[in-house]
C-alpha cells in the first residue's frame, strides 16, 4: 500500500498557498499509479472496468471514501470507466490531502 494512503485527510479551511515546484513533483513521484498533475492544479485519473456494473460500483465506493474523509472529488462515470478529479477547492489547486485522497482511491480497487 502507498505511504499516502496511511494518511488520513485535513480538511483545508483556506488561506493556504496550493503546492507547487519540488514539493508538488514529490508527492506525485510518491503517488505514482499513473495520476496525472493537470497545470498543477489537479489530479486526475482514468480507471478501466468490464462494464457498468463495476465502474458503478467503483463510483459508489469513491463516493463512501469522499464523505468518511471529508474530501469530495469530482466523479465521471460512463460504461467501463471512472475518471477522477482530485484537488482542494478551496485555493484552486493542490494540497497533501489530495494526494492522500488519490492513493486511498487506488486502494479501492
Amino acid at each position: 500500500m502507498n505511504e499516502l494512503a496511511g494518511k488520513e485527510c485535513i480538511p483545508c479551511k483556506g488561506g493556504v498557498p496550493p503546492l507547487k515546484g519540488e514539493e508538488l513533483k514529490s508527492l506525485w513521484d510518491t503517488l505514482g499509479n499513473h495520476w496525472q498533475v493537470i497545470d498543477e492544479r489537479y489530479l486526475e485519473k482514468e480507471y478501466k472496468f468490464k462494464n457498468f456494473q463495476e465502474a458503478l460500483n467503483f463510483t459508489n465506493r469513491v463516493g463512501e471514501l469522499a464523505e468518511a474523509q471529508g474530501h469530495h472529488p469530482d466523479i465521471y462515470l460512463s460504461w467501463g470507466k471512472v475518471k477522477l478529479m482530485v484537488w482542494t477547492h478551496k485555493i484552486n489547486g493542490l494540497t497533501e490531502s489530495d494526494f492522500i485522497f488519490a492513493a486511498k482511491a487506488d486502494t479501492l480497487l
